[in-house]
């Protein structure tokens, strides 16, 4: 055994180690409270046991019975043409975007001219929810379909017609876009997102809300940054890389059975379009980020809270406003956790690459970084399965009819309320630990499936998963510890 590979794994003896005193110890990691409920069926920590077990026996598994790629193929295929042609034409194209179009209208009306108070204002319900949310979903159940609904790409297309019919013809892009920036744009796009929904109104202080009004002003300058990178860079090529929400829904899409090729639907294995996705420079940030900043909105409702205090009242002491001194704080453990986050992942691809033949370390990263968008999924599903739930049933009743918030009665669901009886909390719960399980399962069966492509045999291939497997079980752990803390 050479010294690399000694190291390595004695690495993993610790961190095995470690994570076995994790479950055996587990009143720690549940001292805040699992959900507020005391009579679950099972105990607490039997959770966090199962979880594990779980794991380790989906490890097992696919050492023994999947011992050959099956995602790498590329197996698209069209479907019928009707019903291609029913979903895929310029006229279901057209009407799309027109919807995309006129609920961005909408948001930016009803945020500058509607209530103020965030609950009762189509905005922030529409941006953070409806669309934040539910496109998720349907990327995943439909592919793509965000592509057709952008209202960026919509007007910017429009206003490209409009000048070919004028010219008679459109000029190139006045800039090449630089492929070393991959998809960084859109990767520092998602973070000032995340930096918005959860650290401009700072949690726990009362004077600052993040209003609707905010909600437009913020829609208002993304899309003026948008038309100007499709406006320099072209408008596909902006979309495909610059543009946050682009990508992110065509991240998730990319697990989907369905996509779009040269104007025809097909379909194909479940997991397999999101193959290669890593290859592009910053996609990997992008994923870790996914991950990262829902990993810091639960930390910020639990264990954080005391730090940011302290750190807090350091920015007070040095003269900073009440805003902005828990803005800085905030801001501060939001850098930490995603650069937390990023650690865990490099650290478990660096021993990764203790194995005999592994690519160089920059290879894997990019190599097994669609093994991460599941668990991107899993959090969000954990963490805002219940608020999608309770919130979805306010956009399409009272928030539809009065979407400004002043007394209107478009549809006669104004009167509507949010039936909170739907959802137990042990159904929440459960479903909470169950996409999180399931995440990191699929998770754990596509990172198996890239190490066969990538070491060429089982053996050699396992052995690069036991720091899979280390990561599938330490993500989970965090997890199940963050919605201890959203929930206690």
């Amino acid at each position: 055994m050479s010294a690399t590979t000694a190291r390595a794994a004695r690495l993993f003896a610790g961190a095995s180690a470690a994570l076995l005193a994790a479950l055996l110890f587990p009143a720690a990691a549940s001292a805040h409270g699992i959900v507020a409920v005391e009579d679950l069926p099972i105990p607490q920590w039997l959770f966090v046991w199962g979880a594990s077990v779980v794991l380790i026996v989906s490890f097992v598994g696919l050492s023994v019975g999947w011992q050959r790629p099956r995602l790498e193929r590329d197996e698209w295929r069209p479907v019928a043409p009707w019903l291609s042609r029913l979903a895929v034409n310029r006229v279901t194209e057209v009407l799309a975007g027109l919807a995309g179009v006129a609920l961005l209208g909408i948001t930016v009306w009803a945020g500058l001219y509607g209530t103020e108070a965030p609950g009762r204002n189509f905005a922030v319900t529409f941006v953070f929810v409806t669309f934040w949310l539910g496109m998720v979903g349907l990327s995943l159940l439909f592919g793509n379909v965000f592509r057709a609904f952008n209202p960026w790409r919509a007007i910017a297309r429009v206003a490209a017609g409009g000048f070919r019919l004028i010219a008679g013809q459109q000029p190139p892009p006045p800039l090449t876009y630089p492929e070393r920036l991959g998809r960084w744009p859109a990767a520092l796009g998602l973070a000032a997102f995340f930096w918005l929904e959860l650290i401009y109104a700072p949690p726990g202080f009362e004077g600052v809300q993040l209003s609707p009004y905010t909600v437009a002003i913020a829609t208002l300058i993304y899309s003026a940054y948008t038309f100007v990178g499709m406006a320099l860079f072209g408008i596909d090529k902006w979309l495909d890389r610059g543009e946050a929400f682009s990508v992110y829904y065509k991240m998730f899409a990319s697990l989907s059975w369905l996509e779009v090729r040269d104007g025809v639907l097909g379909r194909r294995r479940w997991l397999a379009g999101a193959n290669g996705w890593g290859d592009i420079p910053g996609s990997v940030a992008f994923v870790l980020v996914t991950i990262g900043g829902t990993t810091f909105d639960g930390a910020a409702e639990g264990f954080l809270v005391e730090p940011v205090n302290t750190v807090n009242g350091w920015m007070a002491d040095l003269g900073a406003g009440p805003v902005a001194s828990l803005r800085i704080a905030y801001t501060i453990f939001m850098v930490l956790t995603l650069a937390a986050v990023f650690a865990i992942y490099w650290g478990g691809l660096r021993g990764m690459d203790s194995v005999e033949g592994s690519p160089p370390l920059r290879t894997l990263g990019r190599a097994f970084a669609h093994s991460f968008i599941p668990i991107g999924l899993a959090y969000s599903v954990a963490h805002y399965f219940s608020l999608f739930v309770f919130q979805i049933q306010a956009q399409f009743t009272y928030l539809l009819s009065d979407p400004l918030g002043n007394g209107s009665n478009l549809f006669g669901t104004a009167d509507s309320g949010i039936d909170y009886t739907i959802l137990g909390a042990e159904l929440v719960w459960y479903v909470q630990v169950g996409a999180l399980v399931a995440g990191h399962v699929i998770a754990l069966a596509m990172g198996h499936d890239k190490a066969l492509a990538t070491y060429g045999d089982v053996q050699r291939a396992t052995r690069s998963q036991y720091w899979m497997l280390a990561l599938m079980i330490g993500f989970t752990s965090l997890g199940l510890f963050l919605l201890s803390q959203a929930n206690a």
